[in-house]
């Protein structure tokens, strides 16, 4: 599945959202002309099932012994790829349970593992690194974070490789911008307003607030 197919997928499924003349505001409070939920393909069977392929292909490539993934958005799409590749699967929490046996990362023991650990969105790539800082603590060898999407901000490609772990996704920031070009949802202008918003989304937000 291209780039570009996944994400015609994602502007099919209503999963990506183009505003930048009325920006969204994030759980961080930064403003955002773009704003990403997955989870609607989720109740696109077909969409889903060519989605959760594509990442199992992409999985089989680096020989995992499990597949995890990210609380709560990547489950459902590690639980695909690991029926898909008959893997023990593991799901990883943003920190440890504060009762219980008080685990951060859930299901089998990930020590002596390969890992390819499953996400939905990469934005900063804070979240994900979190939870792959619990899997190494675990003993686990994380050898990719595969994403369905990212936004392709600096910052996110600066903390993958200050952590050293590889990322691949799907489809990129680029491929969804030209996409909704050649779908008449984003014209000249907006299009710019993106590409300004990706190089500096803190000036950006501060402009638009």
């Amino acid at each position: 599945m291209s780039e570009l197919n996944v994400a015609k997928a994602l502007l099919e499924a209503g999963a990506v959202r183009l505003s930048p003349k009325s920006p969204f505001t994030w759980a961080s409070g930064l403003k955002s002309p773009i704003y990403c939920d997955n989870r609607q393909l989720l109740g696109h069977p077909g969409l889903r099932g060519a989605i959760a392929d594509a990442l199992a292909v992409r999985a089989a490539d680096l020989s995992p012994t499990l597949i995890a993934g990210t609380s709560t958005a990547g489950i459902p799409w590690a639980a695909l790829v690991s029926d898909r590749l008959n893997l023990p699967m593991a799901y990883v929490r943003p920190e440890p349970k504060r009762h219980g046996m008080g685990r951060q990362v859930e299901g089998p023991p990930a020590d002596g593992h390969r890992v390819v650990l499953i996400e939905d969105l990469i934005s900063t790539g804070g979240s994900s690194l979190r939870c792959v800082d619990a899997l190494r603590r675990e003993d686990a060898v994380v050898v990719e974070v595969l994403a369905l999407f990212s936004y392709g901000l600096p910052q996110a490609d600066e903390a993958f490789q200050k952590a050293g772990v590889a990322l691949q996704v799907l489809s990129s920031f680029e491929a969804l911008s030209e996409e909704a070009a050649t779908r008449g949802i984003l014209d000249a202008e907006d299009a710019a307003a993106l590409q300004e918003w990706r190089r500096d989304t803190v000036a950006w937000s501060r402009h638009h607030d």
